[in-house]
């Protein structure tokens, strides 16, 4: 059976993308099978269920680390590693220490408004995105539940569990999700289709967090398989707490089909608990329970006893065994053809309670059925209101506005633990690792994707907010608040966040560390400038007005901190000027040098745009146009945030200041304009005679061929000419005036098809580029050399739709190109949803625009709603 994750490097194998990515040369047979075996292990994955030759795996310990005070931890941690230097030891002890130290400032998760009801209003839900369906709640050892079922292809049984596209499922994902209480889910697995929905309510006798009910309703559709073993639907649902706390398993008997106890226990923050199965339909009950803290690796205890009751007994069902104190309960329920299984969870609750057949008569059956379809009624009319697409789009276009709203709520993750912040060059513990652990911390975000990248990435997190912003403003404030709290003594965000046993079992280990030198797109701002004015565009009632201010005048000091690190680490030579530092100088195989930090992982990680092309020897000489212009909507966000809130301190005349010179454009185009092409490019140390070719390489006795970089002609400070997303960047933060000239080269730009226009949408970078499609390394294909990036398209959108309600030469222009552009990419996003079952990655721009790299990839993606609805950032003063 298979049940675990693909490789989840921030990337899938075939394409990529920024989150890192794994890339090995082609091995001997042999080889690939012992290296996939390792894949599987390091991932979870697991091979098809076999009734002979079992070897059973051994369980990781779920580790969770002591909520000490950082100081008193950071000392036993010196004693580790801090015995190479003797006068820079203590400077290097000084820059450790603050890197995973919390900064001095009000937490925003302690705001009033992020407490009492709207804490328990969003305690449950379906928090666990890596998996099929997972709820928990948002504390950080919580009851877990989730859903397992026995896939059949090609005449072996899978065990389904967490998604992966190994899996290879026609579709799966939300199909409505309010991100509250409320969500439908679809999956088409080889003949299985399988409806799960979640309901949640605070009813009279609920404990804190309310009850919640799933419904699993399956139809198997498999024509050609007749005989009854394979006709039978295996579905597994389990109930397991992280706290290791016992649970008791139910009787297990139902009269008159009546509801089936499964368990109880009690939990510290909800009471007591207890969770009951009914259904119509016939069906075979069995259970297992298991004592293991490794709640990542559920699918190989369930896997591996199934397999072996198989083995004993020629049947496919757990043995009805429970281990001594069992924090774990499975059930396995086996239905034949079509079938309707309710699960309800009762908060609060005792067996003895008068009320608890009204609960569960309330959260199952017909009841439950009316509920459901009224939550749909409510998501679809709420839908309506907020994005009001209905004469905008097709009426087949807003099914898949609404699957790609849904699968961002529904992709929200809550995570607790520790990030792993990489040591300085040369230092290691002594016990060998190379790493210290950031304070114990919790994260309640959106992912990118549930199979791939199910955590939360920092500069996907600003795209994704802009649609769930305007979804639940509430919400969104509570997303970006989780983020801020992160920030530690420098004013630094780890960029990736790998929290928890569930979350790290999906990363590669050389994937794992996080540098603090590093930054990411600091894109929050886009969310946040749009809460500042959108109070000043009164689109918020009194109340969210008054809460967003609130939020916005806690979150300032912190802002400010994330903009001094930016505005320290990561300046130019020059006053004014930027790069993203840490790229690497010494680099012998990339064609164009990527991050020192990440030397194994052949990406860029910092920029986000991976390996766009920057100059071809980097040095401090550099200037990045791309992060000038993120410091730039970060100053003007500060800056109106500042006068909203009528700040009048040296601070606030500071952004003033810091604005108007970011925004000078004479001081723009001096620094990144090239007058002959109309574009804005990076600068710094390049040539453009740069190539890959195979080397003869003496090791020891043996010869092996190696492809390095060749350099043809020297370097020189110069513009580097590649056109592409980073030469629009001025453009998309409207810091180009309406009446330049400068605005219709861009516009030639954009619309040039030899160049970056495609009909499905902008592509990453212009065919004429020297570097266009190929490939950096050996074993790094092309990434944003491109390939159609929905983000970027969204932000380009933005900008034409700005300059088509200013005044100016070209706003008839901006307006056509707009149109052309919305239609061409809501027609592309939606096709391909109707054609895979999924949203996409990116888009092929050289494949008729065929969705590629991670599926299920609804992240920014998602922001096709904002296109249909034809709603845009607030970018400009």
């Amino acid at each position: 059976m298979t049940g675990g994750g693909s490789s989840s490097s921030r990337r899938p194998v075939a394409a990529a993308r920024s989150r890192g990515r794994l890339s090995v040369s082609e091995p001997e047979p042999d080889a690939r099978r012992a290296a996939a075996a390792a894949r599987r292990r390091a991932r979870g994955d697991h091979g098809p269920l076999r009734l002979m030759d079992l070897s059973p795996r051994a369980l990781m310990l779920l580790g969770i680390a002591s909520v000490a005070l950082v100081s008193v931890a950071f000392v036993a941690y010196t004693g580790g590693w801090w015995q190479e230097a003797e006068g820079e030891g203590s400077a290097t002890l000084r820059t450790v220490m603050r890197s995973v130290t919390p900064l001095p400032a009000p937490r925003m998760m302690d705001l009033p408004q992020f407490q009492s009801n709207h804490k328990e209003s969003l305690y449950w839900g379906t928090y666990r995105p890596n998996v099929y369906l997972g709820i928990r709640a948002r504390t950080p050892l919580s009851l877990i539940a989730g859903l397992m079922w026995i896939g059949l292809k090609n005449g072996q049984y899978f065990l389904r569990h967490v998604c992966q596209d190994s899996d290879e499922l026609s579709t799966y994902g939300w199909t409505a999700h309010n991100g509250r209480d409320y969500g439908r889910q679809v999956l088409v697995d080889h003949g299985l289709l399988l409806t799960t929905s979640f309901l949640k309510e605070k009813g009279e006798g609920s404990g804190f967090g309310g009850d919640w009910a799933v419904r699993l309703d399956t139809k198997n559709e498999r024509s050609s398989v007749s005989e009854a073993q394979e006709s039978t639907t295996h579905l597994f649902f389990y109930i397991a707490e992280e706290s290791g706390k016992s649970i008791t398993m139910g009787s297990g008997e139902a009269s008159s089909r009546g509801p089936v106890h499964l368990a109880s226990g009690s939990h510290e923050e909800i009471g007591d608990w207890e969770v009951y199965l009914r259904s119509e339909d016939n069906f075979e009950i069995y259970r297992a329970g298991f004592k293991s803290n490794s709640m990542h690796n559920l699918s190989d205890l369930v896997q591996q006893a199934v397999a072996t009751n198989a083995m004993q007994t020629g049947n496919l069902n757990l043995p009805d065994v429970t281990e001594d104190s069992s924090n774990i309960m499975v059930y396995q329920v086996s239905v034949k053809s079509a079938a309707k299984i309710d699960i309800v969870f009762l908060s609060g609750a005792t067996s003895k309670n008068p009320m608890i057949e009204e609960r569960i008569s309330k959260l199952t059956g017909t009841m439950l059925s009316a509920r459901l379809e009224s939550k749909q009624k409510d998501f679809e009319k709420r839908y309506d209101q907020i994005f009001k697409v209905n004469d905008k789009i097709d009426s087949r276009d807003i099914s898949v506005g609404r699957a790609a709203l849904s699968n961002l709520l529904g992709g929200i993750g809550y995570f607790f633990g520790q990030s792993k912040i990489a040591l300085p060059k040369g230092f290691t513990q002594k016990n060998g690792d190379k790493y210290i652990p950031y304070w114990p911390a919790a994260l309640y975000t959106a992912v990118p994707s549930r199979s791939f990248f199910p955590r939360g990435f920092l500069w996907d997190e600003g795209f994704h907010q802009l649609v769930i912003g305007r979804w639940d403003v509430y919400i969104s404030m509570d997303i970006i608040g989780h983020w801020l709290d992160l920030l530690n003594l420098d004013g630094w965000i780890p960029r990736e966040q790998i929290l928890g046993a569930e979350a790290l079992s999906k990363v590669p280990e050389e994937f794992v560390l996080q540098y603090p030198s590093n930054g990411n797109p600091p894109t929050l701002f886009l969310a946040i400038r749009d809460l500042a004015s959108g109070i000043l565009a009164n689109k918020f009632s009194d109340e969210e007005a008054e809460k967003i201010s609130t939020f916005l005048e806690r979150a300032y000091i912190r802002l400010n901190s994330w903009f001094q690190w930016f505005n320290s680490t990561q300046s130019g030579k020059y006053k004014g000027t930027f790069y993203w530092h840490g790229r690497d100088n010494m680099t012998a195989r990339e064609l164009n040098p990527k991050d020192l930090m990440f030397p194994s992982t052949l990406q860029t990680l910092t920029s986000g745009l991976d390996d766009y092309p920057r100059a071809s020897h980097p040095n401090d000489e550099e200037r990045h146009v791309d992060l000038r212009c993120w410091m730039l909507l970060a100053t003007n966000c500060m800056r109106s945030i500042a006068e909203f809130l009528k700040m009048d301190n040296a601070l606030e005349k500071d952004y003033h200041k810091m604005s108007n010179q970011l925004s000078d454009f004479g001081t723009l185009n001096k620094l990144h304009l090239d007058d002959k092409v109309g574009a804005y490019f990076d600068y710094g140390n390049h040539t453009e005679k740069v190539r890959l070719r195979w080397f003869d390489i003496k090791d020891k006795d043996a010869i092996r061929r190696e492809l390095l970089r060749e350099t043809l002609q020297p370097p020189q400070l110069q513009f580097v000419p590649h056109v592409g997303y980073v030469s629009l960047f001025p453009f998309m933060m409207g810091a180009i005036p309406p009446k330049s000239w400068v605005l219709e080269k861009q516009l030639d730009l954009i619309s040039n098809t030899s160049i970056l226009w495609t009909d499905y949408g902008l592509r990453s970078l212009s065919k004429t580029s020297s570097i266009y499609m190929k490939r950096n390394t050996e074993h790094d294909a092309p990434y944003w050399r491109g390939a159609i990036w929905i983000n970027m398209n969204y932000m380009i959108l933005s900008a034409l739709h700005h300059y088509a309600h200013e005044e100016g030469p070209y706003k008839g222009r901006a307006g056509e190109l707009y149109d052309k552009l919305r239609s061409n990419l809501i027609r592309n996003i939606v096709q391909n949803y109707h054609d895979t079952g999924f949203f996409w990655e990116n888009y092929d721009q050289k494949n008729k625009g065929k969705g590629k790299g991670a599926r299920s990839f609804t992240g920014w993606t998602s922001l096709v709603v904002l296109m249909m609805a034809e709603s845009y950032p607030t970018l400009h003063r």
